[in-house]
C-alpha cells in the first residue's frame, strides 16, 4: 500500500493551509498562510511547497485565499477553484498563472489521486469540502461547513481520517465580546460548527476504520483546544484518536 500522509500547516480564522501527499501526488488545500511560513513549516516535515502538484481552494474567504497568487508565483502550482469563488475573492491576488475551474460535485483527477468535491452551506460564494481518495483510502477535509447539512454525516462515515471543523465553544461565544450580529452569523446556518455540533456528528459516525480525526478551524476568541477535546471525549470516548490543529504551528505528520 502506497504512502498517504498529511499535515495542517495552520488552521484557523487567521489562515488555513493543509498539505496532502498520496503516492506520487502532493497537494496544497487553501492559501491563507504566508508563503514564507508555509515553506518553513513544511520543512519541519522535510517537504517543500515547490514539489506540490496543485493548489486547491475551498472558498473565497480571505483566510483561505489571501496568499493564493503568491503561492502560484513562488511555488509554480496550478490553482483549482470554482468560477464563483474566483469572482468573489476580494483580495488582490496579483498576476495569476494557470487556473483550472471545477464545479461542486466534480471529481478532480490529479496524478494518482481523486479529489471529490461537495458543496457546503457556509456563507461563501461557492464553498466546497473535499474527500481525497488514493489506493482505497479516503481523507476528508471538512471545514467552514455552515451547519450539519444533509449528507455530511454520510461523508464523514466513509472516510478513513478527517480534518473536521470544531470552531467554537457555545458558552465562550455567547458570553464573549463579539457583537450580536457576528454571534448570529457564526451560529447561523451559514456559519461554523460548534464543539458540540462536531462532537455529536462524530458520535454518530465514528468507526474503527477511522485512523484519526483532527479538530480544525478553532476560533481564537471563542474556543480552546482543551475545550474542543473535552467535548469530543465526552461524546465519543477518550480512546478515540482525536488531535487538534494549531492556529500558529504545523501539526504532526498524520498517516492514513
Amino acid at each position: 500500500m502506497s504512502r498517504f500522509v498529511t499535515f495542517a500547516v495552520q488552521s484557523g480564522s487567521n489562515g488555513n493551509c493543509i498539505y496532502v501527499e498520496a503516492g506520487d501526488t502532493r497537494l496544497l488545500f487553501d492559501a491563507g498562510v504566508a508563503a514564507r511560513t508555509v515553506r518553513q513549516r513544511m520543512a519541519e516535515h522535510q517537504r517543500t511547497p515547490e514539489d506540490c502538484d496543485a493548489l486547491i481552494i475551498s472558498h473565497d474567504h480571505s483566510d483561505h485565499t489571501r496568499c493564493a497568487g503568491v503561492y502560484q508565483r513562488k511555488f509554480g502550482v496550478p490553482m483549482y477553484l470554482t468560477t464563483a469563488t474566483r469572482r468573489a475573492i476580494r483580495t488582490d491576488l496579483g498576476a495569476l498563472g494557470e487556473l483550472r475551474y471545477f464545479q461542486a460535485g466534480d471529481v478532480l483527477t490529479i496524478g494518482d489521486v481523486r479529489v471529490h468535491t461537495f458543496r457546503t452551506p457556509h456563507d461563501a460564494a461557492d464553498g466546497v469540502v473535499f474527500i481525497v481518495e488514493h489506493d482505497g483510502r479516503r481523507l476528508g477535509i471538512f471545514t467552514d461547513l455552515g451547519h450539519v447539512f444533509k449528507g455530511l454525516e454520510e461523508l464523514l462515515a466513509v472516510v478513513d481520517a478527517a480534518y473536521l471543523e470544531s470552531n467554537y465553544d457555545v458558552d465562550m461565544l455567547l458570553d464573549g465580546p463579539y457583537p450580536y450580529y457576528l454571534k448570529e452569523r457564526i451560529t447561523g446556518s451559514g456559519g461554523h460548527l460548534s464543539n458540540v455540533d462536531s462532537a455529536r456528528l462524530v458520535r454518530r459516525t465514528a468507526s474503527k476504520r477511522q485512523a484519526w480525526i483532527a479538530l480544525a478551524h478553532l476560533s481564537e476568541h471563542n474556543n480552546r483546544p482543551e475545550l474542543a477535546l473535552e467535548e469530543h471525549h465526552g461524546h465519543v470516548g477518550r480512546e478515540f484518536p482525536f488531535t487538534v490543529c494549531s492556529r500558529s504551528a504545523v501539526s504532526p505528520l498524520l498517516a492514513l
